[in-house]
């Protein structure tokens, strides 16, 4: 993650009047809080935020694999992740065909879903070229910050 996905977040906190965001991801959390203990903050310090980065322990192995242990699956699938907090939307309308199924050829400039986010819906683009192998979350769901929306496999 870097500093313009934290200042995206810290935008989108200020304008959804959200006070704690927290988010864990392998060996990385941030942890974003705005005022002290939710309560009104004096003016001059009404625009701070504390971001406190802490690692994660490393995980310690419970058994080791074994000589006839079968190998493990690698992907090489990209994930499309939702850049914001908000509704996911396969379509442009209820009454109109996804925007990609799975099989669907994308890149780039290719618009794969929407989200709604305070009522404004908001293109999101693929942003790799390649085919979409799997659609992961439902339509008319909400979506964090992050989360994976779709799989493609490059080309």
């Amino acid at each position: 993650m870097d500093l313009k996905d934290i200042k995206a977040i810290i935008d989108l906190m200020k304008k959804n009047s959200v006070s704690e965001f927290e988010l864990e991801k392998q060996d990385f959390k941030i942890r974003l809080k705005r005022g002290m203990g939710g309560g009104a903050i004096p003016s001059d310090e009404s625009n701070q935020q504390a971001i406190v980065y802490a690692p994660l322990p490393a995980a310690i192995p419970t058994n080791t694999p074994s000589a006839n242990a079968p190998a493990a699956i690698v992907s090489t699938d990209i994930d499309i992740k939702s850049p914001m907090i908000g509704t996911f939307y396969r379509s442009p309308s209820p009454e109109s065909g996804s925007y990609v199924e799975i099989g669907t050829e994308v890149n780039p400039d290719t618009v794969v879903c929407i989200i709604e986010a305070m009522k404004v819906m908001n293109e999101i683009k693929a942003e790799v070229k390649g085919v979409i192998t799997q659609a992961l979350v439902e339509n008319a769901k909400p979506v964090e910050f992050g989360q994976p929306l779709f799989k493609v496999r490059p080309t």
